[in-house]
């Protein structure tokens, strides 16, 4: 059986990292377009998929304006992507400010989860063992 694999935005919890691996999973970077930390998120189709991706907003919120490159990811498309590949896309961020990253994220897609980094772990575990 071919283990589950987990894509991460870059500063994603390095014990939290190690604790999936621990429980099997594998780990594999993804970039955002800008800090090219592994393989442009993207570019995730059917033959590289991942089984969750785990990030953090400013991440996914491109510069508005001049600022935006080309190569920066716009949330709504990594939603897209995520949506039509039934790839949980967890989100931490406290939760105190939650309400606030709805609104920035045009709320979200139900694939998209919003989650206290205290319970990404858990969270995170759950999906994960849904088949």
């Amino acid at each position: 059986m071919t283990r589950k694999r987990v894509a991460y935005f870059d500063g994603t919890d390095s014990k939290l990292l190690t604790a999936l691996v621990c429980d099997g999973y594998d780990t594999v970077p993804v970039s955002n377009g800008r800090d090219n930390h592994g393989h442009h998120v993207r570019l995730i189709n059917d033959k590289n998929r991942v089984d969750l991706l785990i990030g953090y907003v400013h991440k996914i919120i491109a510069p508005d304006g001049a600022a935006r490159e080309k190569n920066d990811v716009v949330a709504k498309d990594l939603f897209h992507i995520c949506r039509i590949l039934e790839i949980p896309l967890l989100l931490e961020i406290p939760e105190a400010l939650q309400p606030r990253a709805i609104e920035l994220l045009d709320h979200p897609p139900d694939i998209v989860k919003l989650v206290d980094p205290a319970d990404t772990l858990e969270v995170a575990r759950a999906l994960l063992a849904d088949d």
